[in-house]
């Protein structure tokens, strides 16, 4: 009954007009530029996190979320029209959502899409707020040496994964650790690895990293892929919605990618990454109906299960965000970043402190996946008519769009040089098959994790010991062990490399 309390508080802000236009404007924004191709939701909250500066902490955040949702149902409109997956987890819908429109089965794909997503958004919402409340009761007996064990854990979790070479992985988590430790020192107040650039005394941007090796890496990627690559294959709409056939099919397929996705998207490192391709291997492994269409030549299965789970991983990854200030994947790092900026400190005590946040957040949800099926459905013609236009002619504009974004968060060029550099290295990391979450996320926690063991250490006068006396630090170190020792059995690892494969 407490929960449903809480909901209606969340409502009650949630249905203010201020806060659904706001929403309205989020998945609008978001499914805008999301379907640009190169451009996920990560390089599209990063492009769009300024223009939130000027709002109230909850209607910014609001229209967070609804980029997000945007960007990423984007990300899949992109993946099935033009072959080009907007985001890692739209790598797995490219199989079969390409192979529909290519048959001129594009409108069932698009639409089994955004209905898949929403049906499982709608359930991982309801496990945040389920879960909110008794994760908050726990977190609030996490100390520093606590909350230190649990970032080693995360970033540990993010190496396993990660897709990819868990050497690459690793390679990743440190650079953004080395990366966080540039600026002043929290205790000194001494200026390290700033080379004499007084620039750099604040440490590095975030925003600028994220937009950088997200945004300008992916557009020169692009650029360098083949014309035809980026062409959309003749696509004419003719039956938008699923036939009764498709229906018998994906029904069950949404509801076993939604309950993998709940469960997987609570993990630290991109678990709603590794729920898209959990969800389409269990489909794979699944029986074929007699006449259904085979994988990889356009099943609907493979577009709707994929969907779902990623939906449903994207929802609960707002669980640590919100009862343990711990952000478990990129875009989520990005929220805390838009957290601070309104002086909101993420964890346990924003339930407390500030609860017409955190529940009018958790009922937008609910709001924006509705909006985003009612937006985007009829506007699908807009959205091919979108990617028709040359990349040439549309590249100009985003790079543009970036350098403004980041140039506004501190009104100096130095963040644009940052972005232009890491631009670069972005599309290195793209040639060397690296995946760059986990670099954002050793970069936002680097220094979370610096600070809770500098005070864990000054609270036990200098003993170490701290970290395995205490029960729950004892325990999340342990399971860090444990999962080093799983990551190197071939066993495991064999299993990992088939979750991650993409055909």
């Amino acid at each position: 009954m407490e929960v449903f309390e809480h909901l209606s508080l969340g409502f009650s802000v949630a249905f203010t007009m201020q806060n659904l236009l706001y929403a309205f404007i989020g998945c609008f924004l978001g499914t805008l530029i999301g379907v640009l191709p190169g451009v996920g939701p990560v390089a599209t909250i990063a492009m769009l996190l300024p223009t939130t500066y000027a709002l109230p902490p909850v209607a910014a955040l609001i229209m967070l979320a609804g980029i997000y949702y945007g960007a990423a149902y984007g990300g899949s409109t992109t993946a099935i029209l033009v072959n080009l997956p907007g985001e890692t987890s739209s790598v797995v819908t490219v199989i079969d959502g390409y192979q529909m429109a290519r048959k001129g089965r594009a409108g069932p794909a698009l639409a089994s899409a955004a209905l898949g997503s929403f049906f499982a958004g709608c359930v991982g919402t309801l496990v945040l707020a389920a879960f909110a409340v008794p994760l908050t009761e726990v977190a609030f007996k996490f100390g520093p040496a606590e909350y230190f064990s649990l970032m080693v854990l995360g970033l540990l979790a993010a190496v396993v994964l990660a897709s990819g070479s868990i050497i690459k992985a690793v390679g990743m988590i440190v650079l953004g650790l080395l990366l966080g430790l540039v600026g002043t020192d929290v205790n000194s107040g001494v200026a390290r690895y700033s080379f004499d650039i007084p620039e750099l005394t604040d440490g590095i941007g975030f925003i600028a990293i994220a937009m950088g090796v997200f945004g300008y890496g992916e557009i020169i990627a692009n650029l360098g892929r083949a014309d035809e690559k980026r062409e959309v294959f003749d696509v004419k709409v003719q039956h938008l919605y699923p036939t009764k056939e498709d229906w018998k099919l994906i029904t069950p397929a949404i509801l076993r990618g939604t309950l993998l996705g709940s469960m997987l998207g609570i993990l630290p490192g991109g678990g709603a990454v590794l729920s898209a391709f959990a969800a389409y291997t269990i489909e794979k492994k699944t029986k074929l109906k007699p006449g259904e269409v085979p994988f990889g030549q356009g099943n609907i299965r493979g577009v709707a299960s994929p969907e779902a789970a990623n939906n449903a991983g994207s929802q609960t990854a707002f669980i640590p965000l919100l009862t343990l200030g711990i952000p478990p994947n990129a875009v989520m790092a990005l929220m805390v970043g838009a957290m601070t900026i309104h002086n909101i400190q993420p964890g346990p005590q924003v339930m407390t402190s500030n609860p017409d946040l955190f529940w009018g957040l958790i009922a937008s949800m609910w709001i924006g996946n509705a909006m985003l099926v009612i937006l985007n459905l009829p506007l699908i013609g807009l959205w091919i008519k979108l990617l028709t236009v040359p990349y040439r002619w549309l590249f100009p504009a985003i790079v543009l769009f970036c350098a403004i974004g980041v140039y506004t968060t501190n009104n100096n060029t130095w963040d644009i040089w940052i972005m232009g550099w890491f631009g670069i290295l972005g599309y290195v990391f793209h040639k060397l098959a690296m995946e760059p979450a986990p670099l954002l996320l050793g970069l936002i926690l680097g220094p979370m994790m610096e600070e809770n063991l500098r005070r864990a250490l000054l609270l036990s006068r200098g003993e170490w010991s701290v970290l395995v006396t205490r029960p729950i630090s004892a325990t999340m170190l342990a399971l860090a062990v444990l999962l080093l020792i799983i990551m190197v059995l071939p066993s495991v690892k064999k299993g990992r490399e088939e979750a991650f494969v993409e055909d």
